[in-house]
């Protein structure tokens, strides 16, 4: 539920309240439970809130992209063998995206 919230805050390029979120998603669920949702990703730091009125309104903190590379950086920092991680990340890489990271790693824009 978190990416489809995070997808429709994205997709609005403004604020919006959880009525409003619930509403984009066109999803059944309840307000409260969008409310529930966006407070969990506000206390991840995954999206920020401006009062609007009694409540809040919600921006993501990052893009897409953004947002994948920070989930990749927390999960690599609970590895105690971090070089066995990223081996096995690369290993698992498409010949694609294999050069795509070298392009980086060597100062290449994409």
């Amino acid at each position: 539920m978190e990416s489809t919230i995070l997808a429709a805050l994205w997709a609005a390029g403004a604020p919006l309240t959880p009525g409003q979120v619930q509403g984009a998603i066109g999803a059944e669920l309840a307000r409260t439970t969008v409310t529930t949702i966006l407070s969990r990703l506000y206390e991840k730091g995954t999206v920020a809130r401006t009062r609007a009125g009694r409540g809040f309104a919600y921006t993501p903190t990052e893009d897409a992209p953004g947002l994948t590379a920070r989930r990749m950086h927390s999960e690599l920092r609970k590895q105690e063998d971090r070089g066995t991680a990223l081996a096995r990340f690369v290993s698992q890489l498409t010949d694609e995206d294999e050069q795509l990271l070298r392009d980086l790693l060597d100062g290449e824009a994409p």
